[in-house]
């Protein structure tokens, strides 16, 4: 990913080595939401859960002022409310397809390439939403988290409350919710919502040394682990085990099932094709 973001694109995409880095690429405005941007970043998505060759993603955001601060209060809020009228193209596509929104926040997708979140700055609002989508999530120490829609006379409900309150105690998820004050990094690594706290300067190369070490893992088999903890969160331990028990059979039939066991005797590192 380039280290300093192409102007007036407002979110980027790179690939290769089998890890795509997406960039929210609106650094002067906080990486806030427009309509622009849910657009790219759904279309961003589909592309790459319909690549074989991308095995791991990384979602960050241009600048150290946030990861994303939420929507743009001057441009996709009031389109949603119908406070203005579409003025173009982007404004278009969301309105046309109303479950553009969801798919671009990775809200009831099947979008099962596991997703990495780099995080510096304030991640609040729909970025913090956005984040709870993300599989693994790599934070900055001057990191803040918040989802502040009550404050606003509203509520985080693209994936928000739903997701929050698995991930974490509900005690925890209540007081973030319904008080809606932000959070320090230290506070979000000691509940469990981030895996790690790294000073600023070092959050996209301990995401992409992580995404480089899953990169090596079986794509398959990453794919299907992920499919199965999606679907057997919060469901009866039957219905996980039943889960477990469609995938194992898909994976045992792969030829990636086959490498990693030959070359374990081998002693040697597995070539994974994701076949």
């Amino acid at each position: 990913m380039p280290e300093s973001p192409v102007p007036d694109v407002p979110v980027l995409v790179e690939m290769g080595g089998g890890v795509a880095e997406i960039t929210l690429n609106r650094p002067d405005k906080m990486n806030a939401l427009t309509p622009e941007m849910l657009v790219r970043l759904d279309q961003a998505w589909a592309e790459i859960s319909k690549d074989p060759e991308i095995r791991v993603v990384i979602l960050t955001g241009a600048g150290e002022r946030a990861f994303c601060a939420g929507a743009d209060l001057g441009r996709l809020t009031p389109l949603l409310t119908r406070a203005r009228q579409a003025g173009d193209e982007w404004d278009e596509a969301l309105l046309t397809d109303p479950l553009l929104l969801n798919r671009a926040l990775l809200r009831g997708t099947e979008m099962i390439t596991p997703v990495i979140a780099a995080l510096r700055g304030h991640v609040v609002g729909g970025g913090m939403e956005l984040m709870l989508a993300c599989d693994l999530r790599v934070a900055a120490e001057d990191s803040r988290f918040g989802l502040m829609e009550v404050k606003r006379g509203l509520i985080p409900a693209a994936g928000g409350i739903a997701r929050l309150s698995r991930q974490v105690a509900q005690a925890q998820a209540a007081e973030i919710l319904l008080v809606g004050d932000r959070i320090s990094a230290a506070e979000a690594l000691a509940m469990g919502l981030v895996n790690r706290v790294v000073p600023a300067d070092e959050v996209m190369a301990t995401a992409r040394a992580l995404a480089g070490r899953m990169a090596e893992n079986g794509p398959l088999a990453l794919r299907k682990a992920k499919q199965v903890m999606l679907e057997s969160s919060g469901r009866s331990l039957a219905d996980g085990f039943a889960a477990e028990d469609e995938a194992i059979k898909v994976v045992l039939r792969s030829a990636d099932a086959r490498e990693g066991s030959k070359a374990f005797i081998e002693k040697r590192p597995p070539h994974f094709t994701g076949a």
